[in-house]
């Protein structure tokens, strides 16, 4: 799969008679995900091309209509897809921000040099986000720029915290 592609949604199901599937979005706000073209559909590995020809806010959910798909037969085999986009669709991240995506597997270690581990992957908290971290053993370290997370250098693929080790 090419690099550049990124998950940014999942389809999760059908959506009345003409085609519709709802869309799980993973993109803040959610219905971003509307707005980029093209889609790459990846099911059964391989990773399909395709065209959202229309989409929309339902409820509390999304839904859309790729082109070409016209009935609720033809629309069931996509259930379950993983939605990507390239990369280079997306809006540079500002001061201080970053896609998760970009610090899943800095390494992450104290001001010191203390070795703390590897992210694994992010948390979404409400109050903050949380680094989920690999290492000698699991760690949750808030994600809380300038508190704890003093730096990050995604060139050099690093993170340096202000956490006791012991924690």
């Amino acid at each position: 799969m090419d690099e550049k592609l990124v998950v940014v949604g999942r389809i999760a199901g059908l959506y009345g008679i003409k085609g519709w599937v709802k869309v799980i979005s993973y993109t803040e706000p959610r219905n971003n995900i509307l707005g980029y073209r093209p889609w790459y559909l990846e099911r059964g590995g391989s990773v399909e091309q395709v065209d959202p020809a229309a989409g929309r806010c339902q409820g509390k959910g999304l839904i859309t209509q790729v082109a070409g798909i016209e009935d609720r037969g033809e629309a069931a085999g996509l259930i379950g897809a993983n939605i990507l986009v390239n990369r280079d669709l997306f809006a540079p991240a500002g001061r201080n921000e970053y896609y998760w995506r970009d610090l899943v597997g800095l390494r992450v270690t104290t001001a010191d040099g203390g070795e703390l581990g590897v992210v694994d992957s992010l948390l979404e908290t409400g109050a903050n986000d949380v680094l989920v971290l690999q290492g000698e053993r699991r760690r949750l370290i808030p994600f809380v720029v300038d508190d704890i997370v003093k730096c990050v250098d995604l060139k050099a693929g690093t993170i340096i915290v202000d956490w006791d080790p012991d924690f």
